[in-house]
């Protein structure tokens, strides 16, 4: 078993890090019980008074603090639910590795999970408003307007390595992000490959390569790109050309609000929208045109789109191609 299990691990840290995630901490459930944390668990919540027996089996009264419903910790043969080795291990992060926070992502189906836990660690002292819940809805992948069908129990699944095998990490890391997490999400398997418009990262990434290219040309040209202390931008007062600031201005209040509400699905949405205000700018206006000082206010205001675009995706591990 230890084998096997180091195997499968391994193989889990292979396929993440290159989906662009890396833990900090691999933790083992094991740990738990081998260090006594488990049995110091249970312990607390029966000094407490937060325990009773009933048909053999020994409860959490989680109903005392406002619960739906009692939880099992001990079943009547004597084996810890899971329930106990939850509590025991957000006590570990809270007590012992002193988190301030505890932010867990966990699926739907173990929605009303959540109640119970916080009340778990407010019994054993814990404060249990330093954990944070973000529920994630299932993903349904499309292939040509098809289903596919997946079914844990009969082993028919698509793991993330097939998945990236299939459509890039970049598009894989950007559809899985189009969505709240509360939210169901279809990934259209065929859309994810499209190099069209209507395949949003192919659109996000596109713009920042157009614009490199549009620098890169200027600078064939021997067109400077210079400071903007040194570039009359209130030449910029077309429409598209303000709504672009506008967008441009609203990114830093995006980011924090995407980390206040643990949604970077307003990231996704926020490069798409500033991307799409760069084309229409880009259709609608010549860049090097006539006029040097509007010329040079636009490579400024061009140059800003893609840094921004370029920031937007570094947040969201994704490439910023120089050309496509």
């Amino acid at each position: 078993m230890p084998f096997a299990l180091k195997r499968n691990i391994d193989a889990l840290k292979k396929d993440l890090e290159e989906y662009r995630i890396r833990y900090d901490v691999w933790f083992s459930e094991s740990s738990l019980y081998e260090d006594g944390e488990v049995r110091e668990t249970l312990d607390i919540l029966t000094e407490n008074g937060c325990t009773y027996e009933k048909e053999g089996a020994l409860w959490f009264e989680a109903t005392r603090f406002g619960c739906d419903k009692d939880e099992v910790l001990v079943r009547a043969n004597g084996l810890c639910t899971y329930f106990l080795a939850d509590i025991a291990y957000h006590r570990n992060k809270i007590l012992k590795r002193n988190f301030e926070r505890c932010i867990n992502i966990w699926g739907a189906d173990h929605h009303g999970h959540v109640a119970r836990l916080k009340a778990a660690l407010d019994a054993v002292g814990l404060n249990g408003s330093k954990l944070d819940v973000v529920i994630m809805q299932l993903v349904r992948l499309v292939r040509a307007g098809e289903v596919v069908k997946v079914s844990k129990r009969s082993g028919k699944a698509i793991a993330l390595r097939d998945l990236i095998d299939e459509v890039g990490v970049d598009a894989a890391r950007f559809f899985f992000n189009l969505r709240q997490s509360d939210t169901h999400l279809e990934f259209d398997l065929q859309l994810a490959l499209e190099q069209s418009a209507q395949n949003p990262v192919y659109y996000v990434q596109y713009a920042h390569a157009r614009i490199r290219s549009v620098l890169s040309l200027l600078k064939q040209q021997e067109v400077e790109v210079k400071t903007p202390g040194r570039v009359k931008l209130s030449l910029l007062t077309e429409k598209e050309e303000v709504d672009l600031i506008d967008m441009l201005a609203a990114f830093p209040e995006e980011i924090r609000m995407a980390a206040v509400t643990y949604d970077p699905s307003r990231v996704t949405r926020y490069a798409i929208e500033l991307a799409s205000c760069f084309h229409k700018f880009y259709n609608a206006h010549r860049v090097n045109c006539e006029d040097h000082a509007l010329r040079d206010a636009r490579v400024i205001l061009c140059d800003c789109v893609r840094i921004v675009i370029r920031n937007a995706l570094a947040v969201l591990s994704v490439e910023a191609p120089e050309r496509m």
